[in-house]
């Protein structure tokens, strides 16, 4: 299925819309430490799509981040790639092929290969998985995913990770559409909270490196707030502060800050890649939410997106149904009343290389001892 495979420099790497596959991405995370690479490879058209007599060849890539889990071994985590999505019945045995061709170019040390796929569930395509008022129900236990996913491959290798790194379900809103339209195919209480915040004189203004501190002050308050893992402020100033101008797949990131009366109540950070505006972090404070800050601030997010030239505005992580219990309820509830489309994924998926440190990576990242990736 595959041929061609090469290592090429970073800033080669393929325009696309998925942010975590980009060059700007890797600037991103080796000035924090990491180390990353490209694969390039062609596939012929008509060996991953059934009925196709085209025998032409389509030219992809990946980015691979290693990660050193301590000092004897590594993994390798490709964040929401690859982003060439054959059908359905050739997943598995295109992915497998890419595994093994990407062994050669990993560490020997290197014990698995960690896929975020951003690919379509299955089982968000199959009616019998969704209740009588169209809600998901998820997908089946982890057997059920294993074998239908490994179906067609050779070594019937890939495990169901334990944990989903990047948010496996999402909100995407097409952008194609008048403002107007966008707006009217909102929930009505989310267009009313939009002009409830204009009327309100919720402001939303943007800013660079100066609003840092306004950033890290609302983030941590909300990080306390819904118990979630503090990251230093020094990650997001290297996503504020990367270039890849000169490169391929360059970002274009924005800190928009909501304010009142010069008082900062919301933040977020909004990257523009090729045809896609994303809201990748996102906080608020405890403070005037009668005023609905966060609905301005996202509502202005859209209308850069679109201005930018963007068709689709990636809303970025949701519970994968509306369970109330979920810790994710509340961004399922925010979100989907923007009127998008709800988007599942089929997460995070191993390939182990090394079987055994595998066995014992696994355990030990189900126990949060150590290895547990983030």
């Amino acid at each position: 299925m595959l041929s061609n495979v090469y290592l090429k420099e970073v800033e080669e790497l393929y325009a696309t819309p998925i942010l975590q596959q980009t060059a700007f991405w890797s600037v991103v995370k080796t000035s924090l430490g990491e180390e990353t690479i490209a694969i390039n490879f062609k596939s012929r058209i008509s060996d991953l799509y059934i009925g196709s007599n085209d025998c032409s060849t389509v030219k992809s890539d990946v980015l691979v981040l290693l990660k050193q889990i301590n000092r004897n071994y590594s993994v390798a985590y490709v964040p929401y790639g690859p982003e060439l999505e054959p059908a359905d019945e050739f997943q598995g045995m295109f992915l497998e092929e890419l595994s093994e061709s990407l062994r050669s170019f990993l560490p020997k040390s290197c014990i698995l290969i960690r896929y975020d796929l951003c690919w379509e569930s299955y089982w968000a395509k199959e009616q019998d998985y969704f209740n009588e008022n169209g809600i998901w129900k998820g997908e089946p236990d982890i057997s059920a995913q294993e074998f239908r996913f490994n179906y067609n491959t050779q070594l019937w290798n890939f495990k169901k990770a334990n944990f989903n790194i990047l948010p496996s379900n999402t909100v995407y809103l097409n952008l194609t559409y008048e403002c107007d339209t966008l707006l009217r195919r909102m929930k009505p209480k989310t267009r009313y909270n939009i002009k409830l915040a204009q009327r309100k004189g919720v402001t939303v203004r943007l800013m660079g490196m100066e609003g840092i501190n306004i950033w890290y002050k609302l983030y941590k308050e909300t990080a306390q707030r819904n118990r979630i893992l503090l990251n230093d402020m020094k990650y997001f100033q290297a996503v504020l502060t990367a270039r890849a101008d000169d490169t391929h797949s360059p970002a274009d990131v924005r800190l928009l800050v909501a304010e009142y009366d010069s008082t900062p109540l919301a933040a977020m950070f909004l990257v523009i890649t090729k045809n896609r505006g994303s809201y990748l972090y996102g906080a608020s404070s405890s403070e005037h939410r009668n005023l609905m800050a966060t609905y301005a601030l996202q509502w202005e997010a859209i209308c850069q997106s679109k201005a930018a030239g963007c068709t689709e505005y990636d809303m970025f992580g949701i519970s994968p149904t509306p369970d109330p219990e979920h810790p994710l309820y509340g961004l399922y509830k925010f979100k989907s009343g923007f009127g998008g489309d709800i988007f599942h994924s089929l997460g995070c998926w191993d390939y182990p290389l090394n079987k055994d440190m595998y066995t014992l990576f696994r355990a030990s990242e189900l126990n949060s001892q150590g290895y547990h990736l983030s």
